[in-house]
């Protein structure tokens, strides 16, 4: 059995050495409830608390199960000291979290902002694309409403594709602005279409002068060179050296090429949509009749041929058979 001997200070060792040797006659001495009583051996634990001079002894006796449960008290005890320091520990760490947690929902927010911002300048210039737009448009529709001051519109009230079930959120900003873009995408790809029979109309526009020169008389009413007298004149004269390379000022298809009575060797071509030009006086023809022609391309040179005063071309423009000004095409 364990024994737990206490003695006062300034005992001997050989005091100390005599208890131990005498420790087995000492358990027959302890007793423990009534004097003489021998030790039952148990499923115990038993504590001997001595004077120091061995006369006199405490026999303390602990059931197993106490000392068991004592231990295990001190583990969970343990177990819950280390579960508190932890918490603790979390704790201090959450200051510093939550900063950071602010810190980005701070970023998030400026962000937000940001993108809304941008948002805000897409619609604005989307709008503007519409407003570009109908001014686009405007020159192919009719526009005499707006000078007759005749303004009233009208028609049914409804959402457009981009405000169905949309909110005034970010989200439904952002939904409104695909919608928008994308209803401008159908009007960019009209407005593309359009301008493809536009530019091939266009480039069958007689806008360029077919030789360059001085204007020795303009479209209209002039004096006339033999006889002096008022006349009308139905193109314009563009003085150059004989020779000189004609060119057409937009596609066509020659309808003429040769020889006609005071205009002198000609060519006339046809641009469609009943718009014609002619050039007169030539020296020599570079197309030949039903030939189809692109702008800037050769189709004489001038000269001095049919009734003239001198050597020139004379450049003509007829729209649905009647002489035009030249100079209302002449853009180049």
């Amino acid at each position: 059995m364990p024994i737990w001997s206490f003695r006062k200070p300034g005992a001997s060792r050989r005091r100390l050495t005599t208890f131990l040797d005498e420790s087995s006659e000492i358990e027959g001495k302890c007793v423990f409830g009534g004097r003489g009583a021998h030790v039952r051996r148990r499923r115990r634990f038993d504590v001997l608390i001595l004077r120091g001079d061995s006369a006199r002894c405490l026999r303390l006796s602990v059931p197993r199960w106490a000392v068991f449960a004592l231990a295990v008290t001190a583990l969970v005890g343990l177990s819950a000291l280390g579960l508190l320091v932890g918490d603790y520990l979390a704790l201090r760490a959450l200051p510093g979290d939550s900063a950071a947690l602010h810190r980005e929902l701070a970023d998030r927010r400026i962000a937000a902002a940001s993108f809304e911002r941008r948002i805000l300048e897409m619609r604005g210039e989307v709008e503007s694309w519409r407003d570009t737009h109908g001014r686009i448009w405007s020159a192919f529709g009719p526009g005499d409403a707006a000078r007759r001051g005749i303004n009233g519109i009208g028609g049914a009230q409804t959402d457009s594709p981009a405000e169905r079930g949309g909110s005034r959120s970010s989200g439904g900003d952002l939904d409104r602005l695909v919608g928008a873009i994308s209803e401008e995408g159908q009007n960019l790809r009209a407005l593309e279409r359009l301008m493809r029979r536009a530019g091939r109309m266009l480039a069958s526009l007689p806008s360029r002068w077919p030789l360059q020169g001085t204007i020795n008389s303009e479209f209209g009413s002039r004096t006339s060179p033999w006889t002096g007298a008022s006349e009308f004149h139905s193109g314009i004269d563009i003085g150059a050296p004989p020779g000189s390379p004609v060119h057409a000022p937009g596609a066509g298809v020659v309808a003429f090429a040769g020889a006609q009575g005071h205009y002198g060797l000609t060519v006339v071509l046809d641009h469609g949509d009943e718009l014609r030009t002619l050039y007169a006086h030539l020296s020599r023809t570079a197309v030949v009749a039903e030939q189809k022609v692109q702008r800037g391309q050769l189709i004489g040179y001038s000269g001095n041929s049919g009734k003239t005063s001198g050597p020139h071309l004379h450049y003509e423009i007829a729209l649905q058979g009647r002489p035009v000004n030249p100079r209302a095409y002449l853009w180049e």
